[in-house]
């Protein structure tokens, strides 16, 4: 019996088939539950801080006033899974904040926020390509001088080395063509601000780039459909299996698949 296709595609499950199919079906076909990891919570906590400072004027974009988001942020994630989930003792919650503060301190160094002109935060979008459903988040999509689209993208990690800018840059170009199919308008630029380097990351997206991105996606797609028909998922052990959630199922790790069916029952 063939397994049920995900509804969406978004630039992290492109990643993650790319990764590691078995990890994609687990994620976006099972939908296996993940533990929070602290890069990833504070990522997100840095996230709505930054939302939180560009809601506000261009003048009052201030270091100030970003203290003052990130303590919101911070009160209004509090609650949240992905933060309870870590189970942080009152050291460690200190040493995330901390953390969190210093990359958006960094922003500052960055580039000025009192110029940016945002039309979008944390914008959801979805747009249909070829009877595929493409989804994303954009952090930031803002107008340039010259009234062209700006997609930024905010990175709390570590910054890519040369021979991986360039396949870190996938996402934002994914951001560019779903602009592209729901608005008309390829951006005139987009971008990545990796936070923790205080390093930008930019690029024009060009006709010819985007038309190959969208045989891609259609490609990847097609192998989806392909592992779905056959239910063959297969991992691939590597690097980021050190980070992965589903080491209990996977039997690259000793894992045993049939226990995905009972994590799916309990997690519904």
């Amino acid at each position: 019996m063939a397994l049920a296709l995900p509804e969406t595609l978004s630039p992290s499950k492109v990643s993650s088939f790319k990764d590691c199919a078995l990890a994609f079906r687990y994620s976006a076909i099972d939908r296996l539950p993940e533990e929070p990891t602290v890069a990833a919570s504070r990522g997100s906590l840095v996230h709505l801080a930054l939302e939180h400072l560009f809601e506000r004027e261009p003048a009052d974009r201030t270091p100030a006033n970003a203290v003052t988001d990130l303590e919101r942020a911070m009160e209004e994630f509090r609650e949240e899974p992905d933060f309870t989930g870590l189970d942080l003792d009152a050291d460690a919650e200190a040493r995330f904040q901390i953390e969190a503060a210093r990359l958006v301190e960094n922003y500052f160094e960055m580039e000025d926020p009192t110029t940016i002109h945002p039309i979008g935060l944390e914008l959801r979008l979805e747009a249909d390509l070829g009877g595929l459903r493409l989804r994303g988040i954009i952090d930031r999509l803002e107008l340039d001088h010259q009234g062209g689209l700006v997609v930024t993208d905010y990175k709390t990690g570590r910054v890519p080395g040369p021979n991986q800018q360039q396949a870190r840059m996938e996402g934002v170009h994914f951001y560019a063509l779903m602009c592209e199919e729901l608005f008309g308008v390829r951006p005139a630029s987009v971008q990545l601000l990796y936070l923790s380097g205080r390093i930008t990351i930019a690029t024009e997206p060009t006709e010819q780039a985007t038309n190959a991105l969208r045989r891609k996606v259609g490609a990847l797609w097609q192998a989806v459909e392909t592992a779905c028909e056959r239910e063959d998922f297969r991992p691939r052990p590597g690097a980021l299996c050190n980070w992965c959630s589903f080491h209990a199922y996977c039997p690259a790790q000793g894992g045993d698949p049939s226990l995905v069916g009972t994590a799916v029952d309990l997690a519904s």
